[in-house]
Formats: C-alpha cells, structure tokens, sequence
C-alpha cells in the first residue's frame, strides 16, 4: 500500500445505513411507552393489559371513558345513553364549535362524558365516567345534562349509580350556564337519595374546580384513584391567598382521605373487585345476588 492509499480519506459511513443499527421506521410510533414518573419504559400493549399503569412504579395514567368501560363491566353488558345530544354555542364563543367537533372526531364521542347502563359481575349500574381527552373534561350543559339523565335513569331503575370524575371544572365558553349543570345534577342526586340508592363518586386525576365543588364531593361513598389531583382552586392561587406555604402532597388523594374528605384510595386493578363488594353490600332488600 503507497503512501498515498494510507492517508487517503475514508467515506464517513452513514450510521443510520449500517446493516447493524434499526432506523427509527424499524419500530412503529407507540409501540413503547416511558412512564412520567419513573421513567421506566414499557410495551405499550403490556401497559394497555395493565389497566394503564405502570408496572414499576404504579403511576395511573389517564383513561379514556371507554378503557374505562372496558376495565370495569362485564363484557358486552354496556349500553350508552343519549350520544345524539350535541354542544351549542350559546354564546357565540369564537372557535368553540370548531374545537368541540375537533374533539368529537378525536375522542368518537358527542362530549365529555359518556353514560349508560351497564353491569359489574351481574350488578346492574348505571354510570357517567367523564373523559378529559375532550376539552379537559370541561363541564359544559350537554356534560350536565347527560349525566342528570343518567341519574335520574338510574333513580327509575331502582338501581347504583357511579360517576368518575376527570374534569378541570365548569366550561367558561358557556358562562353562568355551565354553572348551573352543578345544581342540577346535585338536585337529581338529592332525589336519587331520597329513594334510597346509592351513589358512588370516584375522582380520578384531575378532579378540580366546579365538579369538585359539587356532584364528585358528595357520594354516599366517595373513592379516588391514586394520586389523584382533587381540589377546587389550584395550588397557587390558594397560596397567594392564605400566604402560606402548603404541604407538597397537598390536594392529593391520599391528603384527602388523610383529612376525612375520601372513604378509601383504591388501585385501579383492584376497582372491579371493590365495586363488586360494595354494590353486593349495598343491593336492594329482595334483590337477588348473582
């Protein structure tokens, strides 16, 4: 070999090309996912066989409302209500149609919550489990309206009702009249227990402004995920208020139920099992167990 040859400049070999090393199209977009908390990273389907949380360190990850579905009631045992009604703009708030129907077509449902009847081993129930993939879980009138309907379904059956909370409060685009789906659905719970069911609430991550402040709160029997967010007005603003410093897990469940506002922080693998052992405590005199 000449001299030449020797110092002669080799081709920068493309890494990206080389037969040992995958391309980033060698693995399909969502097949991993890095949990937030732990960083720990995990199949994505072996976290969808999970319930959606992660196996190292527990963390709960946002569910649809229908995974919750799926995670919670029999098989084929759930029938929606009321998916026709559909969100106005009544105060002609600019882009809010558009970002209702944006949402729509992302999430495949008609709102921020979806409702119906449905059974957890051979219990019936009905039930309304907000969904903050759509606008946050804002509460607007159609979110008011059907879980109302799902209360008051729930209240002619003679049956359980459950609401799982996600939601960042009332939905300002609709003014004073997201305000008043607060009292409604209080009102239709109010003649719910005046029959003599049950009402269950479960809060889960995040449960905070008017829906905190009304219906989630006042369950016969109130649960929560794990650290779940639960509070009215967010952490700054209550700090800037009472000038002080607060406890860092502050406006978490497990804060809650240390200060008696929750009967019980539950796991979500371990829900179905719990809400079968309440709703048999709770059935009905004359009601039959299955």
């Amino acid at each position: 070999m000449s001299i030449k040859e020797l110092f002669k400049k080799k081709p920068k070999v493309d890494q990206h090309t080389m037969p040992s090393a995958k391309s980033k199209a060698d693995v399909p977009e969502g097949i991993m996912t890095k949990c937030p908390e732990c960083k720990h990273v995990i199949l994505t389907k072996d976290l969808l066989k999970n319930g959606k949380v992660c196996p190292s360190c527990q963390h709960h990850y946002k569910m649809t409302a229908q995974e919750r579905i799926d995670h919670l009631f029999d098989d084929n045992s759930f029938k929606s209500m009321d998916d026709h009604l559909k969100t106005e703009n009544p105060l002609n708030f600019p882009s809010y149609t558009e970002k209702v129907e944006a949402d729509a077509k992302a999430t495949g449902l008609n709102e921020a919550v979806l409702t119906g009847v449905g059974k957890i081993q051979g219990t019936e129930v009905a039930v309304a489990v907000m969904d903050a993939h759509f606008r946050m879980g804002s509460m607007g009138s159609v979110v008011g309206e059907k879980i109302t309907r799902a209360v008051e379904k729930a209240t002619e059956l003679g049956i359980p009702v459950m609401i799982f909370s996600a939601s960042g409060g009332a939905r300002m685009q609709e003014g004073v009249i997201s305000l008043m789906q607060m009292a409604k659905v209080s009102v239709a719970l109010e003649r719910h227990a005046n029959k003599g069911l049950l009402y269950i609430s479960i809060m889960t991550y995040p449960t905070t402004g008017g829906v905190s402040a009304s219906f989630a709160s006042v369950g016969d029997i109130n649960l929560a995920e794990p650290k779940a967010l639960i509070g009215f007005a967010g952490r700054r603003v209550i700090e800037q208020t009472v000038r002080e410093k607060l406890p860092e897990d502050f406006q978490t469940a497990e804060f809650l139920l240390n200060h008696g506002q929750l009967d019980a922080v539950v796991h979500r693998n371990d829900m179905p099992e719990v809400m079968n052992k309440i709703l048999k405590l709770h059935a009905r005199k004359g009601a039959v167990l299955v």
